[in-house]
Formats: C-alpha cells, structure tokens, sequence
C-alpha cells in the first residue's frame, strides 16, 4: 500500500565496505535486537542515499549513507479494530493482528468481529466485486502476522506453492522454566479430541507429523523467551508441543500454564516471509512484540554466574 510520511532524521552512518543492510543494521546496533532492527526497515525507517529502502538484502556499497529516521505516527497504515494492515498489494494483504481477536468463525463461535469479516469489509469497501481469502490461521490469544489473498486464484497458488515450500514463519514466545537443551528440534504427533482439545504423541499414531525448531534468546530458573520456526503447520502445534515437553507458554491455561501475568498467551509471530505468487518477489515482514509483552521480556533477566572461589 502507498505510504506517505515525513520522518525526522535520527542519525546517519557512513557505508565502508559491501554489506546487505540487515546485517549491516544489525552490526552496527542500531536497536537492540535484530527483531527491532526488522521492523525499521518494515515501517520504512531506513533510507540509503536518501532513497527508502525496505528490503533486508539490499546490497550496500562503501561510500552509501544510511540513514535512520523517526517513524511519523500519521504513517498512512490502515488501522481496523483489533488489527492494521502492514502490506497491500493488488493480490494480497498482510495484517499485524491483536491478542484476542479470533481469526475466523468456527462451529461454536459465530463471531462477526473476527478478523476474516474485518478484513472482507475492507476489501469489498474498496472494490464490491473482491473478497478476502484466508491462507493461515493465529489462535485467538496469538498476535502478529497474518496473510490473507484477494482473489482465490492467489490463494489456490500461494497454498499450492507452500505444500512444496512453506513461508519461512517465525514466533516469540515466553515458556515457563528454562529448556534443556537450550535449542533443538520438537517431532510429535498431533490429535485431536471431541472437545476441541489437541494432544501430542511422540510416536506416530495416526496423527498428524507436527515439526518446530527452537532456540532459547535468554533464559532464567522461572520463564525462557525462545524463537519458534514451525517447519509444519498444525492446529495449536506450539503450545501443544510445549505443554508435551513440560514447558507451556505463558498464560496458556488450555495447555497447561499455571499463571498469566499478560492476561493472555505471550506468543507472537513476528516474523514472515515468502516469495509473491505473481511477481516473484520475497516478501519479508515483521512485527514488534505488543508492549505488555515486550516489558515481560525486558524484564527477564539470566541469572547471574557467582565468581568461581579461590
């Protein structure tokens, strides 16, 4: 979608050597994690000899100037109730979804506040003859990235396409305790019972094969902030595999969590990306983690080595 805003300048740093911009932004820490440092180049914060840039392998050339600049608040991002679309195309929508907005109705829960209807009436506000597809779901507690197609060619192409080549999709997330070992692989399989209640197995038992990698970022004795990368996508795999291996997310009392100090599951997916259907481009997104969340994971501190005695 077309944006128009008047940032104001941060800082500049010189280019001195060939470097993609990510990594370059990344080196020369201009957040503090690399997930921040994403969401510069999502909301169009960047520009390299004063042109704005958003995409992550941009090749810089010694002599470029990067520049880093406010984000304007009027950027002409289109905020619905409970979601804002982040990246518009004739063909596609990415949206940035809320905690506790259900993605789509389901059998017992005919809600016309979801965000498939949100994102229907806004298409079909701008072109009555166009609807919204859906390509995959969050669960309603989960916020963050979200992609929907607007014609149903494009989602026959893009669901066809992901069989073969999944989008590469990524979640933040609070677990409770630390994970031994700190990063691995979680291969189970998934059922699913009368009640709407997933379970894991961890021999194939008809169900269906579920994969996550994970890596812990930092961890101390009570909660661990990890990276999720799903290389399948099943319904409530995370925080069914996590409940599995004895440490459910935060504040996921239908798989397991004793507290909720967020008032919600501290999962987001923050991170996306994938090739577009018709132009060949790759697409990269991100999305900052809420605040609340945010704080919560500020907050957690490892916990300190004691110096070895003499």
């Amino acid at each position: 979608m077309k944006e128009k805003s008047k940032n104001t300048l941060l800082s500049e740093i010189k280019v001195t050597e060939n470097a993609e911009l990510l990594n370059f932004l990344v080196e020369k820490n201009v957040r503090k994690s690399r997930n921040a440092t994403k969401s510069l180049l999502v909301h169009k914060q960047i520009k390299v000899n004063n042109k704005v840039v958003s995409q992550h392998n941009h090749e810089l050339k010694p002599g470029d100037t990067v520049s880093i600049h406010k984000q304007d608040h009027k950027l002409e991002q289109k905020k619905l109730k409970g979601l804002t679309v982040i990246y518009e195309d004739k063909d596609l929508l990415v949206v940035d979804k809320e905690s506790g907005l259900l993605s789509v109705s389901t059998g017992k829960e005919l809600l016309k506040e979801t965000a498939y209807n949100i994102i229907n009436d806004y298409v079909k506000g701008k072109n009555a003859k166009e609807k919204a597809y859906v390509l995959f779901r969050l669960d309603r507690e989960t916020s963050g990235l979200m992609v929907f197609a607007k014609n149903p060619e494009i989602q026959e192409d893009l669901q066809h396409e992901w069989i073969l080549h999944p989008p590469k999709r990524s979640y933040l997330g609070v677990i409770e305790g630390p994970l031994v070992p700190a990063s691995g692989k979680i291969t189970s399989w998934l059922t699913e019972n009368k009640n709407f209640v997933v379970f894991a197995s961890k021999t194939d038992n008809g169900g269906l094969e579920a994969i996550t990698e994970y890596e812990t970022i930092k961890s101390n004795s009570r909660y661990s902030v990890i990276r999720l990368t799903p290389t399948t996508s099943r319904k409530n795999q995370l925080r069914v595999q996590l409940q599995f291996i004895g440490h459910p997310i935060v504040g996921d009392k239908k798989y397991g969590s004793k507290i909720s100090p967020l008032r919600r599951i501290a999962l987001h997916a923050d991170e996306l990306e994938f090739t577009h259907p018709r132009t060949k481009e790759k697409i990269q997104l991100s999305s900052p983690l809420p605040k609340k969340m945010q704080v919560m994971v500020d907050a957690i501190q490892p916990k300190k080595k004691e110096a070895s005695e003499e």
